[in-house]
């Protein structure tokens, strides 16, 4: 018998490795990474995965469990510590610094410098030759990184990451804004890595890239283990049974649906560079319909664009049979649509104002007379609307800051309430609130659309999903997919679609 290949020395190991926030999100997790490998991390939205990638190289501290580099005890306390012992991490949220030069940002944390000032030939120089790593030779170092594309920003932090000498490197769906030629270049130089001993964890939703590049594959599923395979033994559907779980249909029992034949929002053909692409959908009076897919499919910049907070370059938004024009959210404010943004914090909250002023914000012209607010008015409204929310504060005046995650929701949610909004947008309306808020803010849902309101909810739950919503379309990679009603929907057919869009490299 010809002699077994020796067996790769284990370069990165993990074991029972545990974080909990209020919730525990990763839970006792095994995984070994050998030097050398490329090892595939999948899992459904809320699996663990970014929780797992965060910890390996700094960014948030385990809550229990080890972890070990080339048999060595490894706890990385800051990104700048793990990236001294050889761990490196590409994020899938760009965070190239959009006012320095192509050239700083890649220099950024090592400026070369001569007699106390930046040396630029070097600078230079060192750019681009992290640039020929990814393709990217023809570009000029000294031009700012905001003027480049979504995909051509992508390929500097990767190339950031591949000039540094690294043990472990860490991909968070990489390709996500990449050209299928980006792609096949990063595939080239990940082969290269390997072949000098680098181990290589790789996060994706992408089927097709998996198969071709990972050695193993790892499912993730609400925080645990699950299975690890060689990667020529998978099967696209044993994973994404693995992910999903056991196929179990859940039907809305909480609500009667009130739908009418009345299209309060219609989407035509919209278009939204880079993350919508040609995505046309209805939403009756009375409807709650809620969007699935994957992170990166473009769910938040739907959205966004019918709100007017992102641009639109092609299709139509119609509001009860009419032609919209809505250039900004003040437009879409006051054609009546309302949104609960993803980040209730960034984009939809005034912490340090009272919940007074955050919930009469978007109905300053109900409440004033002659350019004057009617103090009176705005106090007697926003106690009536609170109250039918539970809303639990001191006071009015409280700063929105001081309260708790469901009641800074619940604010958010008082606005609309307050302006009559006839078409809510509910991106992830629950996240990050307890087991009550969460109902309260389930119960409100189910009665605005008794109400006659029309909601558009994306969720990355696909239970809350199919305990609320009327229907279910789903996206992937920026257009709709899908469609599931009660009568046919699962989760393992709701998720086997959010991959859908990901089985083909041209998609």
């Amino acid at each position: 018998m010809p002699p077994r290949p020796p067996t790769p020395p284990l370069r990165l190991e993990a074991r029972g490795l545990s974080k909990r926030y209020n919730v525990p999100v990763l839970t006792d997790f095994d995984f070994t990474l050998e030097a050398g490998e490329v090892h595939a991390l999948v899992g459904s939205n809320g699996a663990g995965k970014s929780t797992f990638a965060r910890i390996l190289c700094g960014l948030t501290p385990a809550s229990s469990g080890a972890l070990q580099l080339d048999g060595e005890s490894y706890t990385p306390i800051s990104k700048a510590h793990a990236t001294a012992a050889g761990v490196v991490m590409v994020l899938q949220e760009l965070n190239l610094i959009p006012t320095l030069s192509v050239a700083e940002n890649l220099g950024f944390e090592h400026l070369p410098s001569r007699w106390g000032f930046i040396d630029r030939p070097r600078l230079r120089a060192q750019a681009r030759a992290a640039l020929a790593l990814v393709g990217l030779d023809h570009l000029d170092p000294d031009q700012p990184a905001g003027g480049l594309g979504v995909g051509q920003q992508q390929l500097v932090e990767i190339a950031a990451a591949l000039s540094r000498e690294c043990r472990v490197l860490i991909l968070d769906e990489p390709s996500a804004a990449l050209t299928a030629t980006e792609t096949e270049e990063l595939f080239v130089r990940i082969r290269a890595l390997q072949a000098k001993g680098v181990a290589i964890l790789y996060v994706s939703h992408r089927m097709d890239e998996i198969r071709r590049i990972a050695d193993r594959v790892t499912v993730l599923r609400d925080g645990r283990h699950i299975a690890t395979h060689s990667a020529p033994d998978f099967a696209v559907d044993e994973l994404i049974r693995e992910m999903a779980g056991h196929a179990q249909v859940i039907r809305p029992t909480a609500r009667v649906s009130r739908r009418t034949q009345e299209v309060a929002l219609a989407v035509r053909n919209l278009t939204a560079p880079p993350r919508v692409r040609g995505v046309s959908l209805e939403v009756c009076a009375g409807e709650i319909v809620g969007i699935a897919g994957l992170v990166g499919a473009g769910r938040t910049e739907l959205l966004r664009a019918i709100y007017g907070a992102d641009p639109v370059t092609g299709g139509t938004i119609e509001l009860h049979g009419s032609l919209a024009v809505l250039p900004d959210p003040c437009a879409a404010v006051a054609a009546g649509i309302g949104m609960v943004p993803e980040d209730r914090k960034a984009d939809g909250l005034l912490l340090p104002q009272s919940i007074l002023a955050n919930t009469t914000l978007a109905s300053h012209d109900r409440l004033s007379h002659r350019g004057w607010m009617d103090a009176e008015a705005a106090r007697r409204t926003t106690l009536e609307t609170t109250a039918t929310l539970a809303l639990k504060c001191d006071r009015l005046e409280q700063p929105v800051a001081e309260l708790s995650g469901g009641n800074q929701q619940k604010t958010v949610i008082a606005r609309w309430l307050l302006r009559d909004a006839a078409v809510l947008l509910l991106d992830e309306p629950t996240r990050g609130v307890d087991a009550a808020a969460k109902d309260s803010i389930h119960r409100l849902m189910a009665d605005l659309a008794e109400r006659g309101k029309a909601l558009l909810m994306v969720s990355s739950e696909l239970p809350e999903l199919m305990a609320n919503c009327d229907r279910i379309l789903v996206m992937s990679t920026g257009r709709i997919v899908g469609e599931f009603t009660p009568a046919d929907w699962s989760e393992e057919r709701i998720t086997a679609a959010a991959f859908a869009g990901h089985m083909n490299p041209s998609t």
